[in-house]
């Protein structure tokens, strides 16, 4: 098969979607890599480290396009990028197309398989490709907070880890997922006060055994989760709906009846975000404020560090993807239940329910 890697072009998006290990290692499987130039520059793999791994250099990103098979990106294409795509090819990133209706329409209309990290789910139920950028995301959510607390960054000019004779900042975690459980770790690490909340108790459980009372764990309900958030220094929204949109379960009201200059990450921010005062950011402009509270909504976080991010995702990707190139997309899919799972579109239709019941859309099973 005849594998496309593109480079990336969301703003300071660094990762790239195979390293040149991967590619040799697709290359000696008798597959064709064609990779844009540059592609790999941000995660210090330069375009001679892919020659000497066997890839083609394009000459332009149409020109990848115009040869590629199976287009395997990281992030989910921008609307100047849909128009390369043609019909029967295949996309294979990280799309959220439950909260980018406008991207849904272009490759519907491309007629493209989409098939996307995020849905694609093993039998056990977890998500292989989702759970090293959640890991990367949660641990750099309170990293980000940290530093926007500072006076100097517009925060309320709290240490995290207090000192002695004064009490540490409280950090609040909607979620103990993958993101969740990440953000805990580092919260914790940080001496932060840590209250954790989710909707399951065996979750709780888990997390006040690993932690020994060093966490809070409170079981989910909206007065619970209004107050936490009211007193919070620092709230990291770390809620997941399995291929649909964030539910909202913190309201406008409570934001603005929060501390001025507390601060707000909201790693969900993929999936709309579970704030109702979220709206997506970019690294370049990454925070904005409302009643007083600075909010960090970008969406691909894990981008600013894209050494790590790179290798992480590709040691999740590269076995489904030599499935994809050995064996053909479509046999491929009908031999793996995971797989299947992560088809999101097929030939114009939606074959993800969570996604065609986000944007009003006739939703067809994938036969």
């Amino acid at each position: 098969m005849i594998i496309g890697v593109p480079k990336e072009i969301k703003d300071h998006e660094y990762r790239v979607s195979l390293t040149p290990d991967a590619v040799q290692s697709l290359c000696a499987a008798g597959h064709t890599v064609w990779a844009e130039p540059t592609a790999g520059e941000g995660s210090g793999f330069t375009d001679d480290d892919y020659r000497k791994a066997g890839a083609h250099l394009a000459s332009s990103k149409a020109h990848l396009f115009q040869e590629a098979e199976l287009i395997v990106k990281v992030k989910e294409p921008l609307l100047s990028e849909c128009a390369l795509f043609r019909p029967g090819q295949t996309l294979f990133a990280y799309l959220h197309l439950a909260a980018l209706p406008d991207l849904t329409r272009a490759l519907l209309e491309a007629r493209v398989t989409a098939i996307a990290y995020e849905t694609t789910e093993l039998e056990d139920r977890t998500l292989p490709m989702l759970k090293p950028m959640s890991e990367i995301a949660g641990r750099m959510s309170v990293q980000v907070g940290a530093r926007y607390l500072e006076r100097s960054q517009g925060g309320r000019g709290v240490l995290l880890a207090g000192v002695p004779g004064v009490a540490p900042g409280k950090v609040v975690i909607l979620g103990a997922g993958v993101v969740g459980s990440a953000a805990t770790r580092i919260a914790v690490g940080m001496g932060a006060q840590v209250t954790v909340i989710n909707q399951d108790l065996e979750r709780l459980r888990s997390l006040d055994d690993l932690y020994q009372g060093r966490v809070v764990t409170l079981a989910a309900n909206q007065p619970v989760i209004d107050l936490a958030v009211e007193e919070a220094d620092l709230v990291v929204g770390a809620v997941l709906v399995r291929g649909a949109k964030a539910p909202k379960l913190v309201s406008r009201a409570v934001v603005s009846r929060m501390k001025p200059g507390s601060v707000v990450v909201d790693v969900s921010v993929d999936q709309g975000g579970c704030f109702e005062t979220t709206r997506p950011t970019t690294h370049s402009d990454p925070v904005y404020q409302i009643d007083g509270v600075l909010h960090y909504c970008v969406p691909n976080m894990p981008g600013i560090v894209p050494r790590t991010a790179t290798l992480a995702l590709t040691n999740a990707t590269l076995p489904f993807i030599v499935r994809l190139a050995s064996a053909g997309v479509a046999r491929a899919i009908r031999a793996d239940p995971a797989l299947a799972k992560g088809v999101n579109l097929v030939n114009g239709k939606i074959t993800c329910k969570g996604v065609a019941e986000a944007h009003g859309m006739r939703w067809e099973p994938l036969v």
